[in-house]
């Protein structure tokens, strides 16, 4: 997507409102991850507009966000000078935080590694579907990301609680029920609950992740639905693993395609991605075209940051790897995952 001057898109970052739940979209869910077992039939996660909300609220998160972008800038400068080198993977320890109610909730040591299986496939472009990858989009596609994940550590804890909202952060706590993070500065948390509520308290959230800017504080790391969790037992047509995939590309700064707003046709810092006015929804045929700005373009809808289904999604574009090894490297908001 066409680059924008950055000062001109944080302000428009500050000044609108951004969901994962796009209105003009309809992406609330008409058939929501409840405590009775039903799933959300589409994607959803408020990532964004969480987001939108910590960065009015806290200048100081504002300029980290703000300090990560030109960081990245600068790390896509170099790369491109040949003055940083990108060789041999960066692998990131990851702790899964199992809150459930039911026995069904408290998902098996064999998803979780699924899970980890399927992160590892989709970031190395080893996944089975990788092929389905459009000739047109082919010269952009990442390739090996060379970001890996690594199981370090599994807690499990009962709970009341049928659901949790995401503003709260309680199953962040302890102290309210949750669980607390290990070490957010050396290790990616991913909480797994049975429903995620937004803060209106409607349900049909999938997933939500936190950007870099907030790397290392309490409340750092993922959310997933357990529905969503690996394949084995995952409720379609999010049974693929792909919204962790999904979620931990936000916790690598990457926005999703149309922006970081639901106003659409806005920039999400990788000029390799078509303009997209929007989300793309459930399993559109190639190719698939939509105007942004009276251009009409091909969307690159199977880009594991749209809003397809599981087995829609199946690519990063190279301009995302760049993004991504930006925060993981050695002065990267994440390093400390090194």
């Amino acid at each position: 997507m066409k680059k924008l001057l950055f000062g001109a898109l944080v302000l428009s970052l500050m000044s609108s409102c951004n969901s994962d739940n796009l209105s003009n979209q309809e992406e609330a869910s008409q058939s929501v991850s409840t405590s009775s077992g039903m799933a959300a039939s589409k994607r959803a996660c408020p990532s964004d507009i969480i987001r939108e909300k910590a960065l009015k609220n806290d200048p100081a998160l504002r300029a980290r966000f703000e300090a990560n972008e030109l960081q990245s800038e600068k790390f896509s400068r170099d790369l491109s000078m040949g003055k940083v080198l990108a060789d041999g993977t960066i692998e990131i320890p990851v702790v899964f935080n199992v809150i459930y109610n039911t026995a069904a909730q408290n998902i098996s040591n064999a998803r979780i590694a699924e899970q980890i299986a399927i992160l590892n496939a989709d970031y190395a472009a080893s996944n089975s579907d990788i092929s389905k990858i459009p000739a047109e989009f082919k010269p952009a596609a990442a390739g090996n990301v060379k970001i890996s994940f690594k199981l370090v550590a599994t807690n499990r804890k009962q709970s009341p609680k049928t659901a949790w909202r995401s503003d709260l952060e309680e199953m962040k706590k302890a102290t309210t029920g949750g669980i607390n993070a290990t070490d957010p500065t050396k290790n990616m948390n991913i909480w797994v609950v049975n429903s995620i509520l937004n803060e209106n308290s409607q349900p049909g959230t999938l997933g939500y992740a936190y950007y870099p800017e907030v790397a290392g504080l309490w409340y750092d790391g993922l959310v997933i639905g357990y529905q969503y969790i690996g394949k084995t037992g995952a409720s379609a047509p999010f049974n693929l693993g792909r919204t962790t995939t999904h979620e931990v590309g936000h916790y690598l700064n990457l926005p999703h395609l149309w922006g970081s707003t639901d106003a659409g046709c806005q920039t999400d810092y990788s000029n390799d991605t078509p303009a997209s006015p929007g989300a793309n929804l459930g399993t559109p045929s190639y190719p698939l075209n939509r105007t942004c700005g009276g251009v009409s373009r091909s969307q690159m809808f199977m880009n594991y940051m749209d809003y397809v289904d599981d087995k829609a999604m199946f690519m990063f574009s190279a301009n995302q790897k760049t993004r991504m090894q930006a925060v993981v490297a050695a002065a990267g908001p994440r390093a400390g995952l090194r």
